[in-house]
């Protein structure tokens, strides 16, 4: 590290570059809420609006803004009659609240947007954008659930779990003129795919995702106006089990006993004559199970023989006369439908750079080089009526076959009956796998095994990158790696801890460490924002607040830890931080209430006891086995600091949304909690008064701020010892992993941190790229090249837990961070190290893109950063003890460059 050996010995330059003068341009990127463009089947009928201010010479900042909204794009800018806001004088462009006529469903509605600059310039109104809302409320559905009744088959999986053959169902129907518009909405209770004459109408996997289905069942919008026409038509939905009734973990059967999957669904049309016709589904539909996909399992794979292929079944000229006619069932009200509040399942990324590890006449594997998510896509030659099995495996054993264990009871195997000879192509449509390598067994063996045979369709909700990292260190650029193919495999619909084993569940610990991180390298908003919902749905089943361990909740065990139903309170919070966005605030503030009344509930002189994962995963556990997957940081410890910290929380949410008497509770609510606390678990001398001392221990007193300013500091003296001891490696688990980066820089103690982070040796980030790893693993330890895999079956090559360093990567190694929610302040602090010569990184922040660039040459050192207009920013020019003066420059919009002259301690 150079920071104290650093000095100025050139005066700093400052460019800033722009556009060119000339009228104040248009705003852009305009989006509703939790940042939709433009969307259709809309789940908010009370949006808020976000715009930002064009890069340009003559705009820094934002005076005043004028919306407009109007039922027609023609009233628009001068005529709206939904809501005109008039000129505000503000300098708010993010998530102005809408306040015009109340909206309805199906309601397309059209925006537009101009602000003032600075100088209270008026801009040129932005382009028009519009919205649509879907079905909102369950008595807008005519349409009934239908399906067959898949459970009498009584077809018995892994565990003796039921499994439902898949569905083929369809309607024919006639259009007497030509078509104006077409709105196709649709669900199902299971997974669909549907198809309007013969074309699919979206590339969405496994629809409509997953929430807690006793509670709410989203629901697709679609326009499907091209796909129809005069005449003869057919939908056609293939339907499956999907998280609904499929088997879900190691637990009891719950929403409605794994009941028969069923589709819902309105095809809602316009007429060129003005008439309009519904398209219901109902006991007319007409269904078989005699299709090629004989079973599919999210856990177990899917099973098709293309001799049951039905040619043509869903076009309009399939005679479905043998067909049975489907089973119904009404809305009922006890279930909310409601538009997805986030976006669905798409393939985003295809590996098509697979290698041949190995190969004989029975079998071949291949390397894709990259743990990833989703499903293959196979082009093999067959010979009709061979089966080709295709398994899955994270890594290889010693002896080149499959690593499989840590599958636990997941078979996750696809299997393909070829009806002719020749090269088949198949790609699984209602699984998904986790997965590096592929193995073939059943192809034609006459014919040599090619590389091309196999691609990975890599599959995770569709959101876009937000930030980038990289530096100058090959094994620092792979953790980032790790760390962003981590998070893609595992924000599948909802954040789940691991995508290859028998759970794949939304463990709540894992979710709360990694959001911050998460929100940096990829747009979360909305799908943090949809899966606190179904949190807020699943607390509302218990009536003391308690928060399960995983959203949604199947394991139904009635169990709360610390550190993971504390999500409700820490991933609002971090939304918030990083977008700005009060409302997230606002919707979640009784939940986050009712769980730190579950504490209160549940405590004596505010030491909770309640059930603790505690710091799940610490290296080196005193103990062996199961327990000591819980770490050496005692439960009632753990609980205490987190009990307090969403105390704390709860306190300054409260003081956000002005509401005085709950910030006041609150507060002293914390400041009790940490007396209790101090006074337990620390002597005077700010020692942790535990036999084994633990770096999470004094991480969590340290960073929720539960001791006393002299006890603190006397304890930060002790979390150095804790480190030293440890070889300045990391004794840390999921709880204390992401706070450790924190404290130590809140200490000024980042040389440490770098030393930390660039151990090579376990337990530290690089030991398990030394090992080969391309995401993030559960354990410290889940392999190495010495002695293999961790004996353990929880075992996952794939967890995102650990990648939570990400944040300090972003906001310390490169240097950019928010000073205020939503970057409205923005502060550029590198702090530059001697392993590296170069590091970047770059977000887009509400406002636009932000980013800090540094690099040393010949001993100077040469910092770039960017700040988009309408926010200013904090730029910390390193050795800020030396030259107070020069240290610390404020700016506004810009870009800014720096050189500074270095000179190192002999």
């Amino acid at each position: 590290m150079m920071r104290k050996s650093l000095f100025f010995s050139l005066s700093v330059f400052l460019v800033m570059l722009s556009c060119s003068q000339g009228n104040i341009q248009k705003p852009k990127e305009l989006t509703l809420s939790e940042g939709f463009k433009n969307p259709i089947g809309f789940y908010n009928p009370k949006p808020t609006f976000s715009w930002q201010l064009p890069i340009s010479e003559n705009v820094t900042s934002q005076a005043a803004y004028q919306i407009v909204v109007a039922s027609s794009k023609d009233l628009l800018p001068d005529n709206a009659d939904l809501w005109d806001s008039e000129k505000q004088k503000s300098a708010q462009s993010t998530f102005i609240n809408y306040k015009g006529k109340a909206l309805k469903s199906r309601q397309k509605v059209f925006w537009q947007v101009r602000f003032w600059n600075q100088d209270n310039n008026a801009s040129a109104w932005s382009s028009v954008n519009h919205f649509e809302l879907g079905l909102l409320n369950n008595s807008d559905w005519k349409a009934k659930w239908t399906g067959l009744d898949t459970a009498k088959d009584s077809i018995k999986g892994v565990r003796k779990f039921l499994m439902h053959r898949p569905q083929y169902l369809r309607k024919a129907f006639d259009l007497p003129s030509e078509i104006t518009s077409a709105r196709l909405y649709i669900t199902s209770k299971g997974v669909f795919d549907v198809h309007l004459n013969g074309k699919d109408i979206s590339d969405d996997v496994l629809t409509p995702g997953w929430t807690p289905y006793n509670k709410r069942i989203e629901t697709l919008t679609y326009d499907v106006t091209d796909l129809l026409a005069s005449g003869k038509n057919a939908i056609a939905v293939a339907l499956a089990s999907g998280w609904h009734s499929g088997r879900i973990s190691r637990g009891k059967a719950v929403y409605e006993n794994f009941a028969s999957p069923k589709v819902l669904c309105q095809l809602e049309i316009t007429l060129k004559d003005g008439a309009t016709k519904t398209i219901i589904s109902d006991e007319t539909w007409k269904g078989t199970t005699n299709g090629p996909i004989r079973l599919a399992s999210l856990y177990d794979g899917e099973e098709y023989d293309a001799n049951l292929e039905i040619p043509n079944w869903n076009t309009a000229n399939f005679k479905d006369a043998s067909w049975k006619n489907t089973e119904i069932e009404v809305v009922a009200d006890s279930v909310k439908l409601e538009p997805k509040r986030h976006t669905t399942v798409k393939e985003m990324v295809v590996l098509e750079d697979a290698e041949i590890v190995s190969a004989t006449e029975k079998a071949v594997v291949f390397n894709l080089k990259q743990n990833m998510v989703g499903v293959p896509k196979v082009t093999v030659p067959m010979k009709k009526g061979d089966t080709l099995t295709i398994r899955f495996s994270e890594m290889l054993l010693s002896d080149g076959t499959f690593y499989t264990k840590n599958y636990r009871s997941a078979k996750s195997t696809d299997y393909y009956i070829a009806a002719k000879d020749g090269v088949i192509e198949y790609t699984p449509k209602f699984t998904f796998h986790g997965f590096q390598f592929i193995e073939l067994s059943g192809f034609d063996a006459a014919v040599k095994p090619n590389s091309t045979w196999v691609k990975g369709l890599v599959q995770h909700s569709e959101f876009d990158v937000n930030g980038t990292f990289s530096s100058s260190h090959e094994k620092l650029n792979q953790l980032q790696s790790n760390i962003t193919w981590g998070l893609r495999d595992n924000l599948l619909d909802i954040p789940t801890d691991c995508p290859q084993r028998d759970e794949r569940l939304g463990w709540t610990g894992d979710a709360q460490v990694i959001s911050p991180t998460a929100m940096y390298n990829f747009k979360m908003h909305a799908f943090w924002s949809a899966w606190l919902q179904s949190m807020r749905e699943t607390q509302s089943e218990h009536e003391n607040g308690l928060v399960p361990f995983i959203i949604p909740d199947v394991l139904q065990n009635n169990r709360a830890s610390s550190g993971w139903g504390d999500a409700c309170v820490i991933v609002p919070w971090d939304i918030y931080n990083a977008t700005g966005d009060k409302r997230v605030l606002e919707e979640n503030f009784e939940m986050a209430k009712k769980w730190v009344g579950y504490y209160q509930s549940k405590s004596k002189n505010y030491i909770p006891t309640i059930h603790s994962f505690r710091d799940w995963l610490q290296p080196y556990p005193t103990k062996g086995g199961k327990m000591g997957n819980r770490g050496d940081t005692p439960g009632s410890f753990v609980n205490t600091a987190y009990f307090a910290h969403s105390a704390h929380l709860v306190s300054k949410i409260a003081g956000i949304l002005g509401k005085v008497d709950d910030e006041k509770k609150y507060k002293n609510l914390y400041k009790e909690i940490a007396l209790a606390f101090e006074n337990k678990f620390f002597d005077k001398n700010g020692k942790y008064q535990n036999k084994k001392q633990t770096q999470t221990a004094y991480l969590l007193a340290i960073y929720f701020d539960l001791l006393q300013p002299e006890t603190k500091v006397k304890a930060q003296k002790h979390l150095l010892e804790t480190i030293k001891n440890a070889d300045y490696h990391l004794g840390t688990g999921f709880l204390g992993t992401p706070i450790l980066p924190k404290v130590l820089d809140d200490m000024g103690e980042i040389e440490l941190m770098y030393k930390i982070l660039f151990k090579e040796t376990y337990p530290s980030w690089f030991y398990s790229i030394n090992q080969g790893a391309t995401t993030m693993w559960e354990r410290w330890n889940s392999f190495s090249k010495a002695d293999g895999y961790n004996p353990q079956s929880m075992n996952s090559l794939n967890h995102y837990a650990y990648g939570a360093v990400g944040q300090w990567m972003y906001e310390r190694i490169a240097g950019l961070s928010a000073l205020e929610p939503g970057y409205k302040k923005i502060r550029i602090a590198p702090v530059p190290s001697k392993q590296l010569t170069s590091a970047e990184a770059s977000i887009n922040t509400p406002y636009g893109k932000a980013s800090s660039s540094w690099k040393i040459e010949n001993d100077i050192f040469y910092l770039e950063a960017i700040i988009p207009p309408n926010t200013t920013a904090e730029i910390h020019l390193p050795n800020a003890s030396k030259d107070k003066n020069s240290a610390v420059k404020m700016v506004s919009a810009g870009t800014y460059k720096f050189e500074i002259k270095l000179e190192f301690d002999k």
